[in-house]
């Protein structure tokens, strides 16, 4: 099909600027044009027309796509796109591939289950209400599954002669990729490289290696999540974790539900409990992973030792095991067994999806949880504007779960340590290794006040020009 015509490189901003989700990047030299994420929008009323809208190009003139990770709000648009006519490859990490396989098909089964609600809400009281489409079908993103190429961490791609690229390990989840991608266009007189950081991991953090250092960008778009407020170190966050697992669970008095967005943060979470058993600390009896999606995310991560770093073998023994000083791990298997858990009026940790409480198994646990002043939440990340968990950790005294005004009397507790996101000390650092400042500097992927003060921290040390662009933004870029 004819694609736009126009003068030089530029970079369009289509998602996650000004704002954590939706991460989407279009770039553009006239004679090729692809797409560095293909993400979701997540939170707040606006999030399912943002979704519906999110496309202000056609799908059919795009040429390729590079994921950085599997996280939906990276890569859950890729089956619209495909649905609309997207027929390119979509270039990833095996991990990742391996990990989008069964995660994009469950975002399928969630976004036909919301539209048979829609549809049953607006024919309510009617005789002929309107049928309400999925944002895209299971069928749909099987098919968009097709598209899918992976690749070796630091072997180099071609998707495009004109283009080069190489994942490096961003250590944030498995497969999560930092991009290096060199663009030639014609008359310009040398390549122009580009540098996508993703989501970057915290150092020293369990499961995968640290982020890769990259040398050198002339473009670089850089996340920002906790770009204005460092974790606590992990050992204090350990005895965060130790001390309400002990007041809460080993003194019987209650549950401690822990809302754990499946693939990576659940994993985590999993051996600092090990952690905690091995080391003679709080050891709770019984632990439940109340979701699919993490229970399969957690069968690929062990699948894949090549990625893991050196303390994690000790999870893997674990986990095999069945048991650690008295632990045992459950994975629950079906709808009965996740119900059932709701019948535990004390002693179990409850790990569910999804990690910002706007869908899933964890808004029935919530459910039975939150009145009781005896329970605890716990929450281990970044909660978007607009979801239920952000609502929660502000400190919102009530909240209306299936159609109920639950009253929120449990303890609410944010342990940011536990986050798999780079805070801002280990992002300066990140950007320490670079030889000399990039052309441009793009700070995006953090709401404002998060974007804005990683944007000058960078302007003052290391000295660096940088933008924080808005949504929808165009940046034409030199030679």
């Amino acid at each position: 099909m004819a694609r736009p015509r126009h003068d030089g490189l530029t970079l369009r901003f289509l998602g996650a600027a000004g704002e954590v989700t939706g991460s989407c990047f279009l770039v553009d030299t006239g004679a090729v044009r692809f797409l560095v994420d293909c993400g979701m929008f997540q939170g707040g009323r606006e999030a399912k027309r943002r979704n519906r809208e999110a496309f202000a190009f056609d799908p059919r003139s795009i040429d390729f796509v590079l994921l950085t990770h599997a996280h939906i709000d990276h890569s859950g648009l890729i089956p619209r796109l495909v649905a609309l006519g997207y027929r390119g490859p979509v270039h990833a990490t095996r991990a990742t591939c391996d990990l989008l396989a069964v995660m994009l098909p469950d975002s399928g089964h969630l976004q036909e289950k919301d539209a048979e609600r829609e549809t049953r809400h607006a024919r309510r009281g009617r005789k002929h209400g309107r049928e309400v489409a999925p944002l895209y079908t299971v069928q749909q993103a099987h098919d968009s599954l097709r598209r899918l190429q992976p690749a070796a961490y630091d072997d180099e791609v071609h998707p495009h002669p004109e283009v080069r690229v190489r994942f490096r390990d961003a250590g944030h989840i498995l497969g999560s990729s930092i991009l290096e991608i060199h663009v030639r266009r014609a008359g310009a007189r040398k390549e122009t490289k580009f540098v996508f950081s993703g989501d970057l991991g915290q150092p020293g953090h369990p499961i995968v290696r640290d982020p890769t250092r990259i040398a050198a960008a002339d473009v670089l778009v850089v996340e920002s999540t906790y770009g204005n407020r460092d974790h606590r170190p992990l050992a204090a966050t350990l005895d965060e974790l130790d001390a309400v697992l002990t007041e809460t669970v080993m003194s019987g008095r209650g549950n401690v539900v822990i809302p754990a967005f499946a693939v990576g943060r659940t994993q985590d979470i999993l051996f600092f409990l090990s952690e905690l058993c091995r080391t003679g600390r709080a050891c709770p009896s019984r632990i439940y992973v109340d979701s699919p999606m993490a229970t399969a995310a957690t069968r690929i991560t062990l699948a894949h030792p090549e990625l893991h770093d050196p303390e994690t073998g000790r999870l893997t023994r674990w986990l095999k095991a069945g048991h650690g000083k008295g632990a045992r791990v459950r994975f629950t298997e079906n709808v009965e067994a996740s119900m059932a858990i709701n019948e535990i009026a004390a002693g179990a940790v409850i790990l569910s999806a999804s990690g910002m409480c706007d869908g899933g198994r964890i808004r029935h646990h919530l459910r039975w949880n939150l009145p009781r002043p005896e329970c605890a939440v716990v929450f281990a990340g970044f909660q978007a504007m607009g979801t239920l968990g952000r609502r929660l950790v502000d400190g919102v005294k009530r909240v209306r779960l299936f159609g109920e005004e639950i009253p929120v009397r449990a303890k609410i507790h944010t342990i940011g340590g536990l986050s798999a996101h780079a805070d801002r000390s280990a992002l300066i650092d990140w950007i320490g290794g670079f030889r000399k400042p990039p052309a441009r500097t793009f700070v995006v992927h953090g709401e404002p006040l998060g974007a804005h003060a990683f944007a000058a921290a960078i302007r003052e040390k290391p000295g660096w020009h940088v933008e924080v662009p808005e949504q929808g933004q165009v940046a034409r870029l030199g030679d």
